[in-house]
């Protein structure tokens, strides 16, 4: 089979296509027929060396798929041969025509959702649910603010916050990426590279100078240190990543300052098979079929498109979801 293979970091050309075997599912392993990959910021940090985990190269990235189910494993009776599902995977190897994962990870795919909205959705929406309804228990009337809105992961929480009943402020980082945000319903979006606009100033103003509830964040550096100022006294910040950069080192003095909780989320650490892991997909899975939630699909790549692809991501200017498609 076909897989993009990444043998030692470096630019878009460490992507290559290659043979290699095809895998086989060992006890409480599934075999899937890959349709789609969702492209992620953590496959961008895995092709340049910087991905904040232990990576083993050679190393095929790709954390998400959508696909049908081709073999299963020794004691696995939880899906069959057939079925469509989407799925999670906590070790990559989703840049390739068929993976293998713990059958445990599986999510049922529903007729009514596409394999490109399967592929696009796990990592994104799933992660967003969890910092709303687990780190974090959002409540209606309730503001948050969502760094890199326009963003897959941004544009989940707006969606998921809204339909919550809470209120969400937006930044972006990239001009034209607040009009997806605003579509959705955020209350205002705030340019991060537009020196007339403070996101800390617009979040007092629209709070009546309490401070937003949550904060939602995926950069990290500057911005997550000045999101302390946005939120509230006992507020939260839950924090994904670092697109900015690293953020700054003393978070516990930061937080004292207003008696805040911080807390840096991975969204494997959500055991699956736990009431979490199944309210989490029971809420996703009735707010896609129902439109409450879109996950918009900007682009699909094939396997040998895979640096052209990485290198629209990193350009920001994406709003939205890009796929590489297994498909002739």
């Amino acid at each position: 089979m076909r897989a993009v293979i990444i043998n030692e970091t470096g630019s878009f050309d460490a992507l290559e296509v290659v043979e290699v075997p095809e895998p086989k599912p060992e006890a409480g392993e599934v075999l899937i027929d890959v349709a789609y990959c969702g492209c992620n910021w953590a496959d961008t940090q895995i092709r340049q060396g910087i991905y904040p985990h232990p990576i083993i190269y050679p190393f095929i990235a790709g954390f998400e798929v959508s696909g049908t189910v081709i073999a299963c494993g020794e004691g696995v009776t939880s899906t069959k041969v057939g079925d469509r599902v989407a799925t999670m995977l906590p070790k990559g190897q989703g840049y390739a025509e068929q993976c293998v994962v713990d059958a445990e990870w599986l999510i049922p795919l529903a007729d009514e959702i596409s394999f490109e909205v399967g592929a696009a959705f796990p990592i994104q929406a799933i992660t967003a649910y969890h910092m709303l309804h687990t780190v974090y228990d959002i409540k209606p009337d309730q503001w948050a603010l969502v760094h890199a809105a326009g963003g897959g992961v941004g544009l989940c929480l707006i969606q998921l916050a809204i339909l919550a009943g809470a209120h969400v402020i937006g930044t972006v980082g990239t001009p034209g990426k607040e009009v997806k945000p605003l579509e959705y319903g955020a209350k205002r979006v705030v340019n991060l590279n537009d020196a007339s606009e403070d996101f800390v100033s617009v979040a007092m103003e629209m709070t009546d100078n309490r401070g937003v509830d949550v904060t939602l964040d995926s950069l990290g550096g500057k911005t997550l240190d000045r999101s302390f100022e946005a939120t509230k006294l006992l507020g939260q910040l839950v924090n994904i990543g670092e697109g900015e950069a690293v953020p700054i080192e003393n978070i516990r003095h930061r937080s004292l300052l207003k008696s805040q909780n911080f807390c840096r989320f991975t969204v494997f650490h959500v055991a699956p098979g736990s009431d979490e892991w199944h309210k989490c997909n029971a809420h996703l899975a009735k707010a896609l079929i129902d439109g409450t939630l879109e996950i918009p699909v900007v682009e699909t790549y094939s396997l040998e498109q895979a640096g052209d692809m990485h290198k629209l991501l990193e350009g920001r200017s994406v709003s939205g979801k890009l796929l590489l498609s297994m498909q002739d």
